[in-house]
């Protein structure tokens, strides 16, 4: 009787054994593929967080507009009046017209009220800032 007991009790455990490993091998693979899927959202947040940062960077700068040739250059002439009219003319705020050209709003203010001059650099700016209308600087500052 021993002996029966004995076996009875090994099969009972060996078919206890098998009822668990069916049911674990089951979550084992749930388990493994959520932490996969876990694993490629955290890639995917990391590249957008990269994206972002790339794109806010990008947006933070100033735009660098296209200098004209050293030859138109030469001949222009600074005035505040015409700075302020063409402004008034695209109707636009000195912020914008400060994204357009590449400088502060600060220093629009001061070259309007005639405290500062723009640097030969900036002039390049200002000259093609003077040759957009209304439509196209518009257009810029959207883009901006």
């Amino acid at each position: 009787m021993a002996n029966l007991a004995s076996v009875l009790k090994s099969e009972i455990a060996r078919l206890a054994r098998k009822e668990v490993r069916t049911e674990t091998a089951a979550m084992r693979k749930a388990v493994s593929n959520y932490r996969s899927d876990i694993a490629e959202l955290k890639r995917t947040i990391k590249d957008q967080q990269r994206r972002i940062s790339s794109l806010e960077s990008k947006q933070a700068r100033p735009s660098k507009a296209v200098k004209p040739a050293k030859s138109e250059i030469g001949n222009v002439r600074f005035s505040p009046k015409g700075l302020r009219s063409h402004r008034e003319k695209l109707g636009i705020s000195a912020a914008d017209y400060a994204s357009l050209v590449g400088v502060s709003p600060q220093t629009i203010y001061l070259w309007e009220h005639e405290q500062t001059r723009p640097r030969k650099s900036q002039i390049a700016s200002l000259v093609e800032v003077r040759k957009l209308g209304v439509r196209e600087a518009q257009r810029r500052l959207e883009r901006m």
